[in-house]
């Protein structure tokens, strides 16, 4: 749900700004409110979830993500784009939030951040393929054929999940507790420096991802003048990197702790997007020296963000879904936030992709310090720690 109603859309980005008449700053938020309405509303089901069971929370949001999806192909303007798409985001936030949270109530703690790191390799499969549709359809059949798109499979997605998927949470572990309670919870996680540490870096990784997503798409159509499907082939290589390092991290989970794989995924953010800066600033920009880089770059991440999830969710297993549903939101609202950004800095130029992604990458960098600074010891180095 998650690539349909966000990757699905990049590649058309130049196509709604050409049809729709708007600058380039409301075309991006036809983009980045996607990503904010998903970030909070990962709060909310999160939360719900932990009152009301998964599936049913789930079922309503795929009903939702139905709706939006018609409406915003059937837009004739901006306003009410915006409108579908946020009707759609309220939908695709369900599946992000809660099959975190479904994870962690079927395999436990020991063997969340292995099964974190294949589901988010599935999760993969989207950003893979669904700006390569994205730009194949959008070629064929204009901007509006993309949510024609995410109606029918949508459909299928939510039937499929009403006849196979059962509940996870039962009765007897749900809180039956007030929304003071739920805000007692949400004291307690943000009160941990670790949880912080966690969640922010997942943001701030997103953050340099989703500009970067949204940046190349302009770059590559406006100034490298490729069409929209041929960015959807290049886009792929971001998706495999990805998709590398969430077999990576499943591999490492039970021999590497997550401090240390998040501060060795954060050091390669960094020099990844310190790369793409060389070549960009050099006046190299081809396809290769874009991707190349970016590919690398979302190998880290995808090493980084199933630990940091996993991470953030081991703080207080009894708040699972809040705490996945905060972790969700962090990773929606940072990209959301530093897409806008580069929508708002977007000059025709590729300097305003550099200077955002590398403040993001920094910012990844330190919160993964913080992390690896206030890992658990081992008991040896309790008296040391402290």
């Amino acid at each position: 749900m998650g690539p349909l109603a966000v990757h699905l859309f990049i590649p058309v980005l130049p196509a709604v700004h050409e049809a729709l008449g708007i600058g380039g700053g409301l075309t991006q938020l036809a983009f980045s409110v996607t990503l904010f309405v998903m970030a909070f509303m990962t709060l909310a089901y999160g939360a719900l979830s932990d009152r009301l069971g998964r599936r049913p929370v789930l079922l309503a949001g795929l009903a939702l993500f139905l709706v939006g999806s018609a409406i915003s192909a059937l837009a004739d303007s901006i306003a009410l784009l915006v409108c579908g798409r946020i009707i759609q985001a309220i939908g695709a936030a369900s599946g992000l939030a809660l099959s975190r949270a479904m994870a962690r109530d079927v395999f436990g703690a020991d063997q969340l951040v292995r099964v974190l790191g294949y589901l988010t390799m599935a999760y993969a499969v989207g950003p893979m393929l669904a700006p390569l549709v994205g730009g194949a359809l959008g070629d064929a059949f204009g901007w509006r054929g993309i949510f024609w798109f995410a109606f029918g499979a949508s459909a299928i997605i939510a039937f499929a999940s009403a006849l196979i998927l059962r509940e996870t949470h039962p009765v007897e572990k749900r809180r039956s507790d007030h929304f003071r309670s739920t805000l007692s919870g949400f004291r307690h996680l943000f009160s941990d420096i670790r949880f912080n540490a966690f969640v922010l870096q997942s943001g701030f990784a997103a953050g340099t991802y989703f500009a970067l997503a949204s940046g190349t798409a302009f770059l590559m159509q406006e100034v490298l003048h490729m069409p929209a499907a041929e960015f959807g082939l290049w886009f792929c290589l971001l998706a495999i990197g990805y998709s590398l390092g969430n077999l990576i991290a499943t591999r490492t989970a039970r021999k590497v702790s997550i401090e240390t794989a998040l501060l060795v995924a954060s050091v390669g953010c960094v020099a990844s997007i310190g790369l793409m800066a060389g070549f960009i600033l050099s006046g190299n920009i081809t396809p290769i020296t874009i991707f190349a880089p970016g590919m690398l770059l979302t190998l880290f991440q995808g090493i980084s963000l199933p630990n940091a999830q996993a991470g953030a969710i081991n703080v207080a297993p009894h708040l699972a879904g809040t705490a996945a549903g905060i972790g969700v939101f962090a990773h929606m609202f940072g990209g959301g936030t530093f897409s806008q950004i580069y929508g708002l800095l977007s000059d025709g130029t590729p300097i305003p992709l550099v200077v955002t992604t590398a403040t993001t990458a920094i910012l990844t960098l330190v919160a993964g310090i913080v992390a690896y600074a206030k890992r658990p010891l081992p008991r040896g180095g309790q008296d040391a720690q402290e």
